[in-house]
């Protein structure tokens, strides 16, 4: 929250695909001191069309390429008209490396979002529309999306999460790092750097989205399936909440049956994320 972000400098580089209603593009953009790659579907026309700024779940580095992930939501929202900016990260694809990112809990990845946005708000690409501009995040990226609206509230004017992991830092850290005997070397190297949750609660409030909650202005619309074993649904219901109690906009989808990949019911949901942003946008 206290930082300066000043990412910029969007470059659009090669083209991937023609895909007749939009146009695929290599891009890289400036996230601090970093480089990120990402790429960009811009529609037929001559704009400016409204942007999306799409923040992936996880995938594994090693085996991660240039916009993998939200393949679905890439193609059918670059169809709808809307310019879809897909960041990798960075230690993706073609970005820079950050070395302390895990141990940073992967906050590097929200810093690259609030570039990413500040990136397309500042572009002179004609077909870019700066002013209207949204963000929309799926599991990990869930959480970014939210670390986002509470460390840089009136950044985007509406934000969409499917699947989000917690709002809560702590029961994150317990699901994927400190309980996975794979990361046990990370969990340690974590709880050196800052302390385990029982012992410094203050810290692990501080990086906590939902401590911050009172700081959101953006509307939010939730997307979450019963069956999601990855993400529990409890989680979703702790984030809308504690949004709720405040008095925020945010809307609650809840799928019934749907697990975390949303395969049967995902039309039903990118057609109320269409609308939602076409409301806001």
């Amino acid at each position: 929250m206290e930082q300066e972000f000043d990412g910029g400098d969007l470059q659009v580089g090669e083209v991937l695909e023609d895909a007749g209603a939009y146009t695929r593009y290599e891009v890289t953009y400036r996230s601090g001191d970093l480089t990120v790659s990402g790429i960009m579907n811009v529609p037929e026309g001559a704009g400016p069309f409204p942007v999306l700024v799409l923040a992936h779940g996880y995938i594994d580095p090693e085996i991660y390429t240039t916009g993998r992930g939200l393949a679905r939501e890439q193609d059918y929202l670059a169809r709808q008209g809307y310019v879809v900016l897909h960041t990798d990260y960075r230690n993706h694809a073609g970005s820079d490396d950050d070395p302390e990112n895990e141990v940073r809990l992967r906050l590097g990845y929200t810093e690259d979002v609030i570039n990413a946005v500040l990136a397309v708000r500042e572009s002179s690409l004609d077909y870019l529309d700066g002013e209207r501009v949204g963000l929309l995040g799926r599991s990990m990226g869930g959480g970014v999306t939210l670390n986002t609206l509470v460390v840089r509230p009136g950044l985007v004017n509406a934000a969409v999460i499917y699947a989000s992991v917690s709002s809560d830092a702590v029961e994150n850290f317990d699901r994927w790092t400190r309980n996975d005997p794979e990361s046990s070397e990370l969990a340690d190297e974590i709880i050196d750097a800052y302390g385990a949750p029982e012992d410094d609660p203050e810290f692990w409030r501080n990086v906590s989205p939902v401590t911050f909650f009172d700081r959101v202005t953006e509307p939010l619309l939730m997307h979450h399936g019963t069956a999601d074993d990855t993400c529990p649904i409890e989680w979703a219901h702790d984030t809308h909440d504690a949004l709720d109690e405040l008095g925020k906009d945010v809307t609650f989808e809840v799928y019934e049956g749907e697990q975390h990949a949303f395969v049967p019911q995902w039309q039903d949901s990118i057609e109320r994320t269409e609308a939602f942003f076409d409301e806001h946008l």
